[in-house]
């Protein structure tokens, strides 16, 4: 067990370039369609976090190789029926419910058996959701309490297209009935709530046998049995999600400038700042440009003096979902009250998330009112936390250290916040780009472990 971080100061204004990590969405769907690729695909700036890496064991139990040297990986591909479902396979998603949920797509035309496992709060997520449009097309599931992992995946070589209603605006739930369309014989019809599309964007991209009509709210998504696909070279993009972990600390300050180099601004991913800028957040996108489908820009953001109160539309929760504890942050600060609703789906997270965030402000010292799926926050635009705030036992949920880590930097306080390896999940790089925004000297060191 690693020492709590111990944070005394808040952070100097600062002017700044960084580049975050890469995108953790697209590393792991990366892994998973070169795994199915006739050949060699080489990604460049693959997230190395131990999500990704538990992708990259997942394939190599499904007996396809791969090897990262320095900053590339590789990964040799045998083709749309290259995996070997070998006897008593076990795959283990750690924590990555990314990889857990979109790899049972591609697993349910097994001839064995194969155990899905995951950590401890994995373990606790929900995976009916996945597990009953997968049903539809014939593979059969054996489920912890018929909801969570451990779960036993049994599949079928008698794959029926279907016709499936995704309403939670889950990209897992979504991306995993894609995957099962490109194995199943005959046109798979998906209505899904819109979500982060960068499984569709990969489809077409590798010009495979995808078709989508954009509604309002929701996309109208048919899918048909792959033949083949090409091997896929991928400059992964930085993560918009790491990236508003800066994004936030900058806003918070009184007079910081930040560039954030090469970002992936997916319009279903880039909720956060639609919502920064709604509450007075200066924020713009430079050197814009197209890759492989996929929006890419430099973020430049500047601190402002006044945060405006939001009642944030829910239209916009899906493609903030992942960001909203640090946009609470925001909303601590604003000359007013902001409201939030209709988020239930953040308690499916890695931990209970609107639960952490209104344990986070209450310990702050912000006033807050919180239901099953909604909070209010009543900003304090002079806030100052002069008192010691330890954060632990939160499941070890890479977001809510990090959230904890800004709200200290931010408004400073004595804070004492437990299991810095969770960052290992998503974001290993975290602290040690918190450390190049600092402006130390001879100063006292601001992170320190007790």
């Amino acid at each position: 067990m690693s020492s709590p971080l111990i944070i005394e100061n808040k952070i100097k204004d600062y002017n700044k370039t960084i580049t975050v990590s890469g995108d953790k969405s697209i590393s792991i769907r990366w892994v998973l369609f070169s795994s199915l690729a006739n050949g060699i695909s080489i990604a460049k700036n693959l997230l190395i976090s131990e999500d990704v890496i538990a992708a990259l064991k997942a394939i190599g139990k499904l007996g396809i190789k791969s090897e990262i040297k320095k900053n590339q990986c590789k990964i040799f591909g045998k083709g749309l029926d290259g995996y070997k479902y070998k006897k008593n396979i076990t795959i283990d998603a750690k924590n990555s419910g990314t990889l857990g949920r979109l790899i049972l797509g591609l697993l349910i035309n097994t001839n064995n058996p194969i155990k899905l496992i995951g950590d401890k709060s994995l373990s606790k997520r929900d995976f009916d959701r996945i597990s009953t449009p997968l049903s539809k097309f014939g593979a059969k599931f054996k489920l912890k309490g018929r909801k969570n992992l451990p779960l036993t995946i049994y599949g079928t070589k008698n794959l029926k297209h279907i016709k499936y209603y995704e309403k939670k605006g889950s990209a897992q739930c979504k991306s995993s009935i894609i995957f099962a369309g490109m194995r199943t014989k005959g046109t798979t019809i998906l209505k899904a709530k819109k979500s982060r599309n960068h499984t569709e964007l990969l489809c077409k991209y590798l010009n495979l046998p995808i078709k989508i009509k954009t509604k309002k709210n929701f996309d109208i998504i048919k899918i048909q049995k792959a033949k083949k696909i090409s091997s896929l070279n991928y400059n992964i993009p930085s993560d918009i999600s790491s990236s508003s972990f800066f994004i936030v600390l900058t806003s918070l300050l009184r007079n910081s400038k930040l560039i954030i180099k090469n970002v992936n601004i997916n319009p279903s991913r880039t909720g956060i700042i639609k919502i920064l800028k709604k509450m007075g957040v200066k924020i713009k996108f430079l050197n814009r440009k197209i890759y492989k489908g996929e929006k890419i820009a430099d973020i430049h953001v500047k601190s402002v003096k006044s945060i405006k109160p939001i009642k944030c539309p829910s239209k916009l929760n899906s493609s903030a979902i992942d960001e909203f504890l640090v946009i609470f942050l925001v909303a601590a600060k604003a000359n007013g009250t902001s409201y939030f609703t209709n988020l239930s789906e953040l308690n499916q997270k890695e931990s209970p998330r609107l639960k952490w965030g209104y344990k986070i402000l209450r310990e702050m010292g912000i006033e807050t009112e919180i239901t099953s799926n909604s909070i209010k926050i009543v900003g304090n635009p002079n806030l100052k936390i002069n008192k010691k705030i330890v954060i632990k036992r939160y499941l070890k949920d890479h977001r809510v250290f990090m959230t904890s880590v800004i709200a200290a930097l931010a408004y400073g306080g004595n804070w004492e916040i437990h299991d810095k390896d969770s960052i290992k999940t998503s974001f290993p790089k975290f602290l040690e780009i918190i450390n190049q925004l600092k402006k130390w000297k001879k100063e006292k060191i601001l992170l320190r472990l007790q």
